[in-house]
């Protein structure tokens, strides 16, 4: 059975720093593309960054860009979010997603087969 699950969320004054792990139970990690989204209350669910399976290659959503950086170790099966700079419209439930198809991280959340439970973030101003 297959589990993502998120770790480092919390509260945060505007300007700081968190960051997000995400731990999968996936047998061959490095197949999979991966992706962390966000979703605040009453809203649809956001692309924030896309790491390829090597971890050379990463992209990220315009509202994050310059702030946010994903990253992967592969040997320990777990991807990173550290995010900069903290707004309070970054607060939302942050998700890690995998998918073993095609060849780069894409932001349309269907693509994705693998979800894990979400990690509250909250800024405060």
């Amino acid at each position: 059975q297959v589990q993502l699950v998120e770790s480092g969320g919390g509260l945060v004054q505007t300007g700081g720093s968190l960051k997000l792990s995400c731990a999968a139970s996936l047998r061959t990690f490095s197949l999979y593309l991966m992706g962390w989204f966000r979703q605040a209350p009453g809203k649809e669910r956001e692309f924030v960054a896309g790491i390829s399976r090597s971890g050379a290659n990463t992209n990220y959503g315009d509202s994050v860009k310059g702030r946010f950086s994903a990253s992967r170790d592969n040997a320990k099966n777990t991807v990173y979010l550290q995010m900069n700079s903290l707004k309070p419209e970054d607060t939302a439930v942050y998700y890690c997603a995998a998918t073993s198809s095609g060849r780069s991280t894409t932001a349309n959340p269907r693509s994705y087969d693998y979800w894990g439970q979400g990690t509250q973030v909250t800024v405060s101003s």
